[in-house]
Parts: C-alpha cells; structure tokens; sequence
C-alpha cells in the first residue's frame, strides 16, 4: 500500500522553498518598514491651529503646543476638549501610515497557496 500525504523522500519541493525565502524577505522588510514608520512624527492641530500635537509612529505623544488664547481658567473644558480632538487626529494618522505599511507588505501575498 502506498504511502498518503507528504512529499517524495520527505523532500520540500523548490516552490516550498521558494515561499519560505520570499516570507523571510517580506518578514526584513515589515521589520525595516515598522522601524522607519517609528523615527516618523504626525502633527495635527484643533481649534483653528489653538491646540497643535505631534506623535510618532510609536503613539508616544511628542509635543503640546497651545497658542495662548486657548488658555481660558474660565473655560478649562474646551481647552481639553480641543487636546483630546487633536491627539486623536495625530494616532489616526499614525493609524493610517501603519495600515498603509502594512497594505504594501501583504500586498503581495495574493500569490501564497492559502
């Protein structure tokens, strides 16, 4: 009876691989695309440029700049409203430059068997 499964001599066939040097090669490419995606910084601005943040690829927040009309003791509420709206626009960025990495990475893994 013949044996089920597997490959001739327990061999990998050439396209095997071919498949595991080319996920090696996308694997120093993801890593090198994540470390320069990290050195990068994503400003954004609320309240008309009153309220301007910078993060980087990490997430870490880098900077808080506040024009000095925006600090109002009568109105500590919108000052924090416009810092909230304004880091959320700078992660989305930071989202959006990881999502668009990420697209180029496995962009080319329409070719994979699975």
């Amino acid at each position: 009876m013949a044996k089920r499964g597997g490959f001739p001599g327990g061999a990998m066939p050439g396209n095997m691989s071919n498949l595991m040097k080319q996920a090696q090669r996308m694997q120093r490419q993801m890593e090198e695309g994540q470390k320069e995606l990290e050195t990068k910084e994503f400003t954004a601005a609320a309240g008309g440029g009153a309220v301007e943040v910078t993060v980087n690829g990490k997430k870490e927040l880098l900077k808080v700049k506040l024009s000095e009309e925006v600090v109002d003791p009568e109105d500590i509420e919108m000052l924090q409203d416009l810092i909230v709206a304004a880091v959320n626009e700078a992660m989305r960025q930071a989202d959006e430059a990881s999502s668009e990495l990420m697209g180029k990475m496995t962009g080319g893994l329409g070719g994979l068997p699975f």
